[in-house]
């Protein structure tokens, strides 16, 4: 067995530690807490659900055979998720319905805000706001945490291409830091810059509808 230490700061300390000794309780309570999640991150990768949920059947699978080899060098939620991404990226190119992994580095190439939201060069002030983002109002930290409201930012990033979906997902649900995504999805600092920018001007879009309006459409 590999000799090991938690990474400092790893919430799932403590499930790991029962991992190690095969403790079948810290194992399902990581599956509760991720299970839902690499689905939806597989998805980005794989044809189907039924595939993804394949896929992540799979990933469980590896980190259960896995884990003694598991030296801490990161956190364990980033361990489980570079499995699950090296087997949603192997059957995604398996079922020959994703692309070049390389080719999704940029996403698309639209504008992350929609050019006639500023204003235009023979304005007094070129290049400023025509419409400004709108205000979330005075308690924005209530509406975000209401379900109809979670419910939005599950939406708007359903929406998203899959290479904006893949890093939004991971660095602003699920926490990772730029490096780990970076690392994960093979991506060079510049491109993982873009995709997540284009990704939160996106999702911030379609909230800021939201929050004026009371809905999306």
């Amino acid at each position: 067995m590999t000799d090991w230490h938690a990474a400092p700061g790893d919430p799932d300390g403590p499930l790991l530690e029962g991992l190690k000794r095969g403790d079948e309780a810290a194992f399902m309570t990581l599956v509760e807490r991720y299970h839902s999640a690499m689905v939806r991150l597989a998805m980005t990768f794989v044809p189907s659900r039924a595939v993804a949920e394949e896929v992540t059947q799979e990933a469980w699978l590896g980190v259960l055979n896995g884990i003694d080899r598991f030296e801490g060098r990161s956190t364990l939620k980033t361990w489980i998720f570079r499995i699950l991404v090296n087997r949603a990226k192997t059957r995604g190119q398996r079922e020959s319905r994703s692309v070049p992994f390389s080719s999704l580095a940029t996403g698309d190439d639209e504008p992350a805000v929609d050019a006639d939201r500023f204003l235009g060069p023979d304005s007094a002030t070129p290049g400023a706001w025509q419409s400004p983002p709108a205000s979330w109002g005075q308690e924005p930290e209530q509406k975000l945490i209401a379900a109809e409201g979670q419910a939005m930012i599950v939406k708007a990033i359903e929406t998203l291409p899959p290479a904006q979906r893949r890093v939004i997902t991971l660095r602003d649900v699920h926490g990772l830091g730029a490096e780990e995504v970076r690392d994960l999805l093979d991506l060079s600092d510049g491109n993982q810059r873009v995709l997540l920018h284009r990704a939160r001007s996106k999702v911030r879009q379609l909230l800021e509808r939201y929050f004026s309006n009371g809905s999306a459409s």
